[in-house]
């Protein structure tokens, strides 16, 4: 793929500090193969208004941040809104849906708007209701009243089931549109906020629009179902909406954990009822989130939804299926993904014969082999000390110095505190079982 410079810049960037690239993960993406057509698949039926559920399982250091980031980017490419909500014990408790609902509203994202989309769709959605008001009706153009009353009907009846359930969100729409015309900015900007599902709005803007208290649990499924509608209007076929890090829930106390699985479940169920149309949920978690007693078996009936068998062949996995696993890397793919990294590098280079001479293809298998070495052998949680060292360390130096072999200048090192609990214990692991086989 064409990777712009500033793309690339960002991607390198990103690697050099050891963690996820934001954008640009098709130049990075090996193995990922297997799930492209399914996703690409179900994409499309989501675009044509169905709703859709995934779990991704893998791992710490699987890859699951970045096949969910992948699949942002290739969400994004469709048209679609995207927001990742990273559950926590005490931010984002799954359990309280109203917090899930403010946490995926301030993470919005659109292909044009990296940042708080929100008030960019709901102005895109106005503008269409007016232009499809003129097209349909013979409502002058040049009386405000006429065209605004006009285009509030419209939205009543685009909004449909959402305006019985949850009253409040259209009263919040034309009262914020009204705000605008009016110019009173600070209240359109308290009434955006409140439908957003933020807290301590003060009472002057939600009397405004003759509103009360906050969003709650089950104001935040019809909200959602709202912002699907404003979404689909506006010309964004869906949302790709990716729950990651849902396996802390097992840290949480039991009566939080079973309501949080319990929301779970609900989600799911909604999902399939069709309720959200337009919808991709995706969650992301452990294998012991998912087969262990403090995890998803701890509600049947979430577990019965989630069930499939991975004790065949991983080979024979299949990418339909309500729950996929990432299976990590292998060595060869770790020296693929570290080829793509180096020719990309190289296209930005001042010296590229440099780069291309000096960290050739067998470079970079002495490269990964010292760091899968050092991590006792576990290549699935190599990658991002192998990138980082192979940036910050091998490229960034052969492109600096003229002088500079890798071969002969530099030998892999890894301090503690570079490393992740899990890379740490791994090396730990390592050293014991050296000690060991010590005479």
């Amino acid at each position: 793929m064409t990777v712009s410079a500033q793309r690339r810049r960002d991607i390198i960037d990103a690697l050099r500090r050891g963690t996820v690239p934001q954008y640009g993960l098709d130049a990075l993406a090996v193995g990922l193969e297997p799930f492209q057509a399914t996703f690409d698949e179900e994409m499309d039926k989501v675009a044509g208004g169905s709703a859709a559920f995934k779990a991704v399982r893998g791992e710490y250091g699987s890859g699951k941040t970045f096949i969910t980031r992948w699949l942002r980017e290739r969400a994004h490419g469709l048209g679609f809104a995207c927001a990742e909500v990273q559950v926590s014990e005490t931010e984002t408790p799954l359990h309280r849906l109203e917090t899930v609902y403010r946490r995926l509203m301030e993470r919005l994202t659109t292909s044009d708007c990296p940042n708080g989309a929100f008030r960019n769709v709901v102005e895109s959605w106005f503008y269409t209701l007016e232009e499809d008001v003129l097209a349909q009706s013979d409502v002058d153009p040049e009386d405000g009243a006429a065209l605004v009353a006009a285009t509030d009907a419209l939205m009543e009846k685009r909004l449909g089931e959402v305006v019985r359930s949850a009253p409040a969100f259209s009263l919040t729409l034309r009262a914020y549109r009204q705000a605008l015309l009016e110019g009173r900015e600070e209240i359109a900007d308290g009434l955006l906020a409140w439908m957003a599902g933020q807290p301590n709005i003060s009472a002057a803007i939600k009397r405004y629009a003759r509103i009360k208290g906050d969003i709650d649990h089950f104001g935040a499924l019809s909200f959602l179902q709202g912002i699907l509608t404003i979404l689909k209007d506006s010309g964004h076929p869906g949302m790709l909406l990716v729950l990651d890090e849902v396996e802390t829930l097992q840290r949480m106390r039991g009566d939080a954990r079973d309501k949080s699985l319990n929301a779970l479940r609900q989600l799911m169920d909604e999902v399939d009822a069709g309720r959200f149309p337009g919808l991709y949920l995706l969650m992301t978690g452990t294998p012991a989130f998912f087969e262990g007693p403090m995890g998803v078996q701890r509600l049947p009936p979430l577990a019965q939804r989630l069930a499939v068998d991975f004790s065949t062949d991983a080979r024979f996995d299949n990418p339909r299926a309500v729950q996929i696993r990432l299976k990590g890397f292998d060595t060869a793919q770790l020296e693929a993904v570290g080829t793509k990294v180096r020719d990309l590098y190289a296209r930005g280079s001042r010296c590229p014969e440099r780069i291309m001479a000096r960290v050739d293809d067998a470079y970079l298998a002495l490269l990964a082999q010292a760091v899968t070495g050092d991590l006792g052998g576990r290549v699935g949680i190599a990658p991002r000390l192998f990138l980082k060292k192979l940036v910050g360390e091998v490229l960034d130096r052969v492109d600096q110095f003229e002088d500079f072999d890798p071969r002969r200048d530099y030998a892999l090192t890894l301090s503690d505190h570079e490393m992740t609990p899990l890379e740490r214990a791994a090396r730990a692991a390592t050293r014991v079982d050296d000690i060991e086989l010590d005479p």
